[in-house]
């Protein structure tokens, strides 16, 4: 009987989602998967990236006796498995590759080079696979995420290497780029209440990779007839209404190759985080949002690498989003680099008695969240101040107060010029 799998629904990827979950939380497969996964392979249909995806985190795991039968008669060997998976792979990237398998931590100048090589057009996606994998499960160091994120910068599109010199200080406003499902985002009304304060806006978008496909900030933008940033030099122009949009199709190609890749990997790559925080505006401020409260003060690690000086990340946003919650414990960190590197940082809850008008017992589930709806209730609330939506102005009103209350507490704290 022919097999009626497809690249999005087969036996690897069921796999990487029992396996593929980071270090906490990966199960043992199953009997029957794994007799489900020895057949298909056998088959050899497989998408190149979804088998190095499943190796790496099968390996990243630490496979049982039951799995080991998925890996060659040599078990764990790490050479044996790379020559397994990635024998079109520059034989350069061997070095890099066996470190991976190994569960071994890159220097820069590797995570560089590894960047570099997944970034190009050279053959070699079971290995793009594998070590989007293994980065993801055992969690990139600060080191790996340098070398990736100088490596995405070597992408950039030539008109947006060089940044402008302005007097204002430049907001960079970024969310996952997945979006949401059940609610609506709030960006474009951020982006005009900064500008009104004073800075210009850059929101960076792009492409969805999934795993949520109805509604982001790119599609937004298309809906509201958003201007879109030819080049740098485009913020010494009148800003737009809804400050600057930056696709990432036209900021780096490459990078949004990754998407195709990433919709196949099922799992959030490195990417996901480090596509927020590149700063090709040469931004000073970066406003951005974490899922897990964990990740913080990785986001203001690495916004540190990338050249901001200020920093606010909000917490419990809703799906994520740069829209906090009117329900639950959301707030705001916020973090100002001193003259020695370090950062300042100070926190504020959104339960804060002055904003005790703006908050709700639960937050609204959007059934049939589309970007002309949310479209529509932006145009309402920026021409009249409130859209007669409770659950909607009161999150507007929140963030508003909330970010504000962050920007002055940044700028009371931004280092003195030397």
């Amino acid at each position: 009987m022919e097999s009626t799998y497809t690249v999005t629904n087969n036996p690897l990827l069921q796999g990487i989602k029992v396996i593929g979950i980071g270090k906490h939380g990966s199960k043992p497969l199953p009997a029957d998967q794994i007799e489900a996964i020895a057949a298909y392979l056998s088959e050899e249909k497989e998408v190149p990236i979804q088998k190095g995806a499943f190796y790496g985190s099968l390996l990243a795991k630490g496979p049982t006796a039951e799995e080991q039968r998925l890996l060659p008669e040599a078990g764990q060997d790490a050479e044996v498995i790379y020559n397994m998976l990635c024998a079109d792979a520059p034989a350069r990237m061997q070095g890099i590759g066996l470190k991976l398998l190994r569960k071994q931590h890159l220097s820069p100048d590797e995570a560089r080079t590894l960047g570099e090589f997944l970034f190009s057009d050279e053959p070699g996606e079971t290995f793009r696979g594998m070590a989007a994998s293994m980065l993801r499960m055992r969690y990139e160091t600060d080191e790996e995420y340098q070398g990736l994120m100088e490596a995405a910068v070597s992408t950039y599109n030539p008109a947006f290497r060089e940044a402008p010199s302005l007097q204002e200080r430049v907001i960079q406003l970024a969310e996952p780029f997945d979006g949401v499902e059940h609610s609506f985002m709030i960006t474009p009304i951020l982006g005009r209440v900064f500008q009104q304060e004073g800075y210009p806006v850059v929101v960076t978008m792009g492409r969805s990779a999934g795993p949520k496909y109805a509604l982001n900030t790119l599609d937004l933008y298309q809906e509201l007839a958003g201007q879109f940033m030819q080049q740098n030099n485009d913020l010494t122009l009148a800003a737009p209404e809804y400050g600057w949009a930056l696709d990432q199709r036209l900021l780096s190609p490459a990078l949004d190759q990754w998407v195709n890749r990433r919709r196949l990997l099922f799992k959030r790559p490195f990417l996901a985080t480090l596509e927020k925080v590149l700063n090709p505006c040469q931004a000073d401020i970066l406003v951005t949002s974490v899922f897990h409260i964990t990740y913080i003060e990785k986001m203001i690690t690495l916004a540190g690498m990338a050249g901001f000086t200020g920093v606010i990340v909000l917490k419990r946003g809703l799906e994520g989003s740069l829209a906090p919650s009117i329900a639950k414990a959301s707030g705001i960190t916020c973090a100002v680099r001193q003259q020695d590197g370090s950062f300042l940082t100070q926190s504020f809850e959104a339960n804060q008695e002055a904003f005790s008008t703006y908050r709700a017992e639960a937050d609204a589930l959007v059934q049939d969240t589309n970007a002309e709806m949310n479209a529509q209730l932006i145009r309402q609330f920026l021409s009249q101040g409130f859209t007669g939506e409770e659950d909607f102005d009161k999150r507007v009103n929140l963030a508003i107060a909330l970010y504000r209350q962050g920007l002055e507490w940044i700028q009371q704290n931004w280092p003195a010029t030397t």
